[in-house]
């Protein structure tokens, strides 16, 4: 039975993982946009990051251009915009698809382990957030809309 940490990701720097990588951490796993109205939730990311990478959390951020195109640059582009406008630090992924055909396993998982609004799959928009467990299968969906801080209660509840 295929888990999510059989899962293979690509960096932004082009370097192959699999989340087996971060196993028994609490991963927050967002499809992110550099020029979209929920941007600036790049800094609050990288606020919790910092809060909580020594006890276990591992942010994976995912660029993805399907809604609006609001990540139309390249990998570099992208990866300097993070860091130059919100100091990111966390793990940032190649750019993805998260609905329709080309859909990465990952967010095809996650979607279909935490359903949207009305047990919706689709992701709606920028910046949907998955909370994973450190066991891999308690999974919880935020949409765009839930900013990050507000999220700390149920990260500090998963930490080791």
């Amino acid at each position: 039975m295929t888990t999510l940490y059989d899962h293979s990701i690509t960096l932004a720097d082009g370097t192959q993982r699999t989340l087996n990588d971060y196993k028994n951490n609490t991963l927050l796993i967002v499809n992110t946009a550099s020029k979209c109205g929920f941007t600036p939730q790049f800094e609050a990311l990288e606020n919790l990051h910092k809060k909580y990478a020594d006890k276990g959390l591992v942010i994976l951020g995912f660029p993805c251009n399907q809604f609006g195109h609001q990540d139309p640059g390249n990998m570099a582009e992208i990866t300097e915009f993070c860091q130059l406008n919100y100091g990111v630090s966390f793990i940032i992924g190649k750019k993805i698809e998260v609905n329709g055909p080309g859909t990465h396993p990952l967010f095809a998982d996650l979607k279909t382990q935490a359903k949207g609004l009305l047990g919706s799959k689709n992701i709606k928009w920028n910046f949907t957030k998955f909370l994973v467990g450190p066991n891999g299968d308690s999974i919880k969906r935020y949409g765009s809309t839930t900013k990050p801080q507000d999220m700390a209660h149920d990260i500090e509840a998963l930490l080791v």
